[in-house]
């Protein structure tokens, strides 16, 4: 599946909102992806309404939950395999990619799509070699987006002019809207809680500029930062919106940002976090270096487990044991940096490379 796949699954009314807000571009390939997007929303409704009726009074007798574990930072940080580790933690049940395309029905609908839509799925994610299927845990802002209509994803799709979109995205709603968006978050996670019966471990790079509004919906969150060295991540993320907007997007305005924008960028997003976590208590935050993780991702985890104080099983430590010799076979993308591009992200990001030691000349 290859073409709008941040939005289908979408229901029909709130796709035909998100339509007339936004300009659509005329063309062939535009037409054929809203043609695509009409018809699974049309089956998102359906199945909806039939969730509703089958689990709606049974869901509202759950208590919300209070204490998910946010995994967050930039784009490209390794997330997703930290993501993956904890994932195997049988205490931890991460939202999986069926979860988040269809988080209004997954409960009543997985068994009619997963023998028509398996087929669809490619084995790897398009802008690099992550393994992706029904049951894989997948960054849950497509949930959001989906539950809710808001998300910065929609300017991804819907650019109104050639920019970068993340310098002018809203990360949360206006405040007469922001209590039911906590609530369509909270439901999605309490669906989680209820077909799994574990604790919510979530990966989104969005959270990143959430913190106070989601420490403040459940009180007992913890959130991981998981760090990376820049030359690692801003030419990998460039690729990334370049193969997102290739895909999905609606109108002529897309935009591949520049390697400074993206650098100005993490480095505002780091500095955010960092401020952040200085407000949290220590138990409820933890900072993480991917090269820690790859190099040794039993005892880095370990530290982790122990400084958030959860606990750290011998069931937890098999699971990642084993999820870590299923991974070793994976090649990662690499980009090459000319020296003026190094020093372009050098002179951003020095103060953080510094902090997270960082070396200016890998």
């Amino acid at each position: 599946m290859k073409d709008s796949y941040l939005t289908a699954g979408i229901r029909i009314r709130p796709l035909l909102h998100l339509l007339a807000r936004n300009r659509v571009s005329i063309t062939p390939v535009t037409l054929g992806r809203v043609l695509f997007l009409l018809q699974s929303a049309f089956w998102s409704s359906f199945f909806s309404r039939l969730e509703q009726l089958r689990y709606g009074e049974l869901l509202k007798q759950i208590p919300q939950p209070t204490n998910p574990i946010f995994i967050i930072g930039h784009w490209r940080t390794g997330s997703t395999f930290l993501h993956q580790l904890m994932s195997r933690d049988p205490g931890l049940a991460a939202p999986t990619l069926f979860q988040v395309a269809l988080p209004e029905n997954f409960l009543i609908s997985y068994r009619f799509y997963k023998p028509i839509l398996g087929s669809l799925l490619g084995e790897y994610r398009p802008m690099d070699n992550v393994k992706i299927g029904f049951d894989e845990p997948q960054e849950d802002e497509y949930a959001i987006f989906r539950l809710t209509s808001f998300s910065p994803l929609e300017q991804l799709l819907f650019p109104r002019k050639k920019e970068y979109f993340l310098f002018t995205a809203r990360f949360l709603p206006k405040t007469d809207d922001l209590e039911q968006y906590g609530k369509s978050l909270a439901n999605f996670y309490k669906k989680i809680v209820f077909i799994s019966g574990k604790k919510v471990i979530s990966k989104n790079p969005f959270n990143s500029l959430r913190i106070p509004f989601l420490s403040a919906l459940f009180p007992e969150a913890k959130f991981i930062h998981i760090v990376r060295h820049p030359y690692a991540i801003v030419p990998s993320t460039r690729h990334l919106w370049n193969v997102i907007q290739k895909q999905n997007v609606l109108n002529r305005n897309g935009y591949i940002p520049t390697l400074q924008e993206i650098t100005s960028f993490l480095y505002y997003m780091t500095s955010s976090i960092q401020q952040e976590f200085a407000r949290l208590p220590s138990n409820r935050c933890y900072e993480i270096r991917y090269e820690d993780l790859e190099k040794n991702p039993v005892e880095t985890l370990g530290n982790l487990y122990s400084s958030l104080n959860m606990t750290f099983s011998s069931e937890a430590k098999d699971g990642i044991s084993s999820a870590v010799k299923e991974l070793s076979g994976f090649k990662k993308h690499l980009f090459m940096l000319t020296p003026k591009e190094k020093n372009e992200i050098r002179e951003i990001m020095r103060m953080q490379m510094e902090c997270y030691t960082y070396s200016e000349n890998e």
